[in-house]
C-alpha cells in the first residue's frame, strides 16, 4: 500500500487526483534523517518546512511563463520515509529501494532530505539506473572526508560515500574543505568550481557556467546542499559559509544546464528552519518547482 501525504501536506498543496501516483510524472520523497549534525542542528525539520512553504508558491512561474505542474502531469508526495531507526548506511539502502521502484516506473524522483547523508540512497538509485551519470554537487563544503567524528556516514562524508559507487562528480560553490579533501580533489582530478572563482569570473564577464556544463557528461543528477547559497539568502542551514552563490547564479546555471544536458533528477538537503523566519524554506520550495519547470521543458525521456 503506497502512503501519500494529503492535500494539506502535499507539495504545492495540490490534491491527489484519481489515478495518482501512477499517472503523475514526479514523485517527491521526504527524508527527515538527522544523526550526525556537527554544528547547527534542525535539518530533520527541513523537509516538512519546505512542503509547508510550497503551498505559498504560485502554480504559474513568471520566469518560465507557464504552469510547470501541468507539463509534469502532476506531482505526488510520499509519506515521510521512516528515518528514526538505523544508521546512514541502513537508511541509504532503504531509500535506494524506494527511489529505484519509482524510477522503474518512469518517474522523476525528487528527494527532500535533512542532513546531506540522508539523500545518498537516492543518488545510488539514479547511478544504477543511468549509465554515465554525472552527479553535480552544489554545496559550500566538499564533503569528501573518508571519515569524520569516527563515522564514515557523517554528513561531512556524503560525497565520499557517493564516490564509492560513482566517481563522476562535479562540485560547484565550494568554499570550505580540509587538507585531506584538497589533496583528493587534486589527485583524483575532480572538477571543482570554487565560489570565489565563480564570483571573480563573473566580474570579468567569463562564462563559468559553460565550463561547469562542459565538465559534465551523460545524464546529470543534481545534489543541492542549501548552504551552497550565501547565508544572506540562506541563513537556515547547519554550517553556513560566507561568500556563497546567489539566487540568480544558481537559476542561470540550472536553466542552461537543463537545456544542454538531460537532468534526470535531484535532491535538496540541509535546510534547518529558523523559527519565525519564512524566506529560507520558501526559497527552496520555489527552487524545487523552478528546477522541475526546467526539466519539464527540456526532458522527454521520463515524462
Amino acid at each position: 500500500m503506497i502512503s501519500l501525504l494529503g492535500k494539506d501536506e502535499n507539495f504545492l498543496g495540490i490534491d491527489n487526483e484519481p489515478g495518482w501516483p501512477e499517472g503523475a510524472g514526479v514523485v517527491l520523497v521526504p527524508v527527515p534523517f538527522e544523526q550526525t549534525s556537527s554544528y547547527g542542528t534542525g535539518s530533520s525539520a527541513g523537509p516538512k518546512a519546505i512542503l509547508e512553504a510550497s503551498q505559498q508558491v504560485e502554480f504559474h512561474d513568471t520566469r518560465l511563463g507557464f504552469v510547470p505542474i501541468d507539463a509534469l502531469k502532476g506531482i505526488v508526495t510520499l509519506n515521510y520515509l521512516e528515518a528514526e531507526n538505523g544508521d546512514g548506511r541502513e537508511l541509504a539502502d532503504r531509500l535506494q529501494k524506494v527511489v529505484t521502484s519509482w524510477l522503474e516506473q518512469g518517474k522523476c524522483v525528487v528527494t527532500l532530505g535533512a542532513e546531506h547523508t540522508s539523500v545518498i540512497g537516492a543518488i545510488h538509485a539514479y547511478a544504477k539506473c543511468f549509465d554515465n551519470l554525472t552527479v553535480l554537487q552544489l554545496d559550500a563544503h566538499s564533503d569528501l572526508r573518508a571519515s569524520y567524528q569516527d563515522s564514515r556516514w557523517n554528513h561531512a562524508c556524503a560525497m565520499a560515500r557517493v564516490r564509492d559507487f560513482n566517481e563522476n562528480i562535479v562540485q560547484v560553490g565550494i568554499r570550505s574543505e580540509c587538507e585531506e579533501e584538497s589533496d583528493l580533489v587534486r589527485k583524483a582530478g575532480i572538477p571543482v568550481f570554487y565560489a570565489e572563482s565563480i564570483h571573480e569570473r563573473e566580474r570579468k564577464g567569463e562564462d563559468w557556467i559553460g565550463d561547469v556544463i562542459a565538465a559534465t557528461s551523460g545524464q546529470v543528477y543534481i545534489t543541492f546542499d542549501c548552504d551552497a547559497l550565501d547565508p544572506s539568502i540562506m541563513p537556515a542551514t547547519g554550517t553556513p559559509e560566507p561568500a556563497g552563490l546567489d539566487w540568480t547564479q544558481v537559476d542561470r546555471l540550472l536553466s542552461r544546464l537543463s537545456r544542454e544536458r538531460q537532468v534526470v533528477g535531484f535532491d535538496i538537503s540541509e535546510l534547518a528552519p529558523i523559527e519565525g523566519l519564512h524566506h529560507p524554506q520558501f526559497t527552496i520550495a520555489k527552487l524545487v518547482y523552478r528546477l522541475l519547470g526546467y526539466i519539464s521543458i527540456h526532458r522527454t525521456a521520463l515524462l
